[in-house]
């Protein structure tokens, strides 16, 4: 069985106790340990603000470039290797495996050729100059430099290695070292990721350490320079924030938190086969809640309808979900995994029981066995879809996320303010997607349900064909959302990077300033 090892100030690091497991949800087979028992947390910081951050802040902004167009070439290079231990021990498909190692080779491809666009400079102009005085003897830029601290990068278990790499890719091209945590449950797949890129030696040291097991002391030692940056549930994401050194610290600290994202059809949509936005909305529901088997942070977990359109859309996407193939992802004809462990299974389980109170359960609800797996285990559960009499009761289906293949449907008046207030019953989403082809209905969502919500995709007839889906993050746009998604923002862009530098406004003579700013000089590319 494998023991996987931290790597932390310029060397491999294997803990002899303190362990915990990785198994083959699957299969329930326990199939590697972690454990970080024996590693100096304070020498892990010393070592990346000593060696890694100086060795950054010497680079450019596109030699920095050439360090994620490196990484991305060395995580392309593991590509077979990485998507094998996704099926064993994530439980995805290949598709959904792909999505989660192509998508993080993609990101730091993404700000790669972003660095390159920013060219051989160091600190960013932001923004237009301000005269101060009479003249421009005395004027002001807004600039961006480099943090001098260190990025400690804690991930959740469900995208191993685009959640290392958007946040790794951020940092570093801002010029931060970075320590990622990776879930234990999953981190055999994102230690095979940190090791390829070791291995490729196209970092410099002390650019990025990883911890396999928890993290003792660590975040207590963070300061002022330093950054957290935090995927995972809302309840985890409190419990941080109410750290006593964090707080006298100042550590900025980004939270990408669950919520409880929407999908809302437009009263102008006919519910009915063959209506191309209504094909695109069963679509994208279906994937965004069987799509690594439901455990995304941008999972549909709640659809409104219209009243009267109900009962259709309830069969429509009944239909739908019970195609789907649950099982062992070595089978070929699967179509959709286990959860991820025991425990989210149990919270499965328990979530659903909590939604059944308010909401009936039209199809699945419970644990089941898998095809190409044996009976009994494994941690299968069927893609379920519930109902509720009233989308604006309140209850658990605006509290309760429930962390898989689950999903509640949700009558609304058909008015773009009635969806909008039952949108934000769930406290603030990463995304809610509208799905119409009336502007103005749309443009009367977007008012009203904009400010509880981090990213509103629009799926409509001219989209149909282009359109990936609500689920996918992309870099160039923002990914984060407010209340209880998190308050925090990743990726879109410079927006990314912007995290781990520190906005300060320079002051001075024009041509001075100017100068110190890099503003006479190409200007970047637009943040998104």
């Amino acid at each position: 069985m494998e023991t996987l090892r931290s790597y932390v100030c310029g060397r491999w690091h294997e803990a002899d106790r303190g362990f915990s497991a990785l198994v083959n949800p699957s299969t329930e087979e326990e199939i590697a340990r972690a454990g970080s028992d024996g590693v100096d947390f304070g020498a892990v910081l010393e070592h990346a603000r000593g060696r890694g951050g100086p060795a950054l802040r010497a680079l450019t902004f596109a030699q920095r470039g050439e360090l994620l167009k490196g990484m991305a070439k060395a995580l392309r290079a593991q590509r077979d290797e990485l998507l094998a231990l996704s099926r064993s021990n994530n439980g995805a498909t290949t598709p959904d495996g792909s999505f989660d190692v192509d998508g993080g080779g993609g990101t730091l491809a993404y700000y790669a050729a972003l660095c390159r666009g920013l060219g051989e400079r160091t600190v960013l102009a932001e923004g237009e100059g301000a005269q101060l005085a009479r003249t421009e003897g005395f004027w002001a830029q807004h600039v961006l430099v480099p943090r001098r601290g260190v990025a400690v990068c804690i991930n959740a278990f469900n995208f191993p290695v685009w959640g290392f790499a958007e946040k790794a890719a951020c940092a570093l091209a801002a010029g931060v070292p970075v320590v990622v945590k990776p879930a234990t449950a999953t981190a055999l797949v994102a230690a095979r990721a940190v090791e390829a890129v070791i291995a490729a030696g196209v970092l410099p040291e002390g650019a990025l350490q990883m911890i396999a097991g928890g993290t003792g002391d660590l975040l207590d030692r963070l300061g002022p320079q330093d950054v957290l940056a935090f995927t995972g549930s809302a309840s985890t994401a409190l419990t941080l924030r109410r750290r006593t050194q964090l707080g006298a610290a100042a550590t900025r600290f980004n939270v990408e938190a669950d919520s409880l994202n929407a999908a809302v059809l437009g009263p102008d949509v006919a519910a009915a086969a063959g209506d191309p936005t209504f094909d695109l909305f069963l679509r994208d529901v279906v994937r965004e809640m069987t799509q690594k088997t439901g455990q995304k942070c941008t999972a549909v977990r709640r659809v409104l309808v219209p009243a009267e359109r109900l009962g259709a859309v309830r069969d429509a996407l009944a239909e739908r979900l019970g195609a789907v193939v649950t099982g062992n992802p070595e089978d070929p004809e699967v179509t959709m995994g286990p959860l991820a462990s025991a425990a989210q299974l149990a919270d499965a389980e328990a979530g659903v029981a909590a939604l059944a109170a308010s909401a009936r359960i039209v199809l699945g609800g419970a644990c089941c066995d898998g095809r190409g797996g044996e009976p009994g285990r494994g941690y299968f559960f069927s893609p379920t879809l519930l109902e509720a009499a009233d989308g604006g009761a309140g209850g658990a289906v605006h509290e309760r996320e429930v962390f898989g293949p689950v999903a509640t449907l949700l009558p609304y008046d058909g008015s773009a303010e009635g969806a909008a207030a039952v949108v934000a019953l769930g406290g603030g989403t990463l995304v809610t997607s509208a799905y119409g082809d009336d502007p103005r209905w749309l443009g009367a969502f977007l008012a009203a349900a904009g400010p509880t919500t981090g990213r509103l995709y629009v799926g409509s007839r001219a989209a149909a064909g282009e359109a990936p889906g609500s689920g996918v993050a992309l870099p160039q746009a923002l990914h984060g959302g407010p209340g209880r998604a998190g308050g925090g923002e990743e990726l879109g862009g410079l927006r990314g990077v912007t995290l781990y530098m520190q906005r300060l406004a320079l002051q001075g003579s024009r041509p001075l300033v100017e100068e110190l700013a890099g503003a006479g000089r190409e200007e970047p590319p637009p943040a998104s």
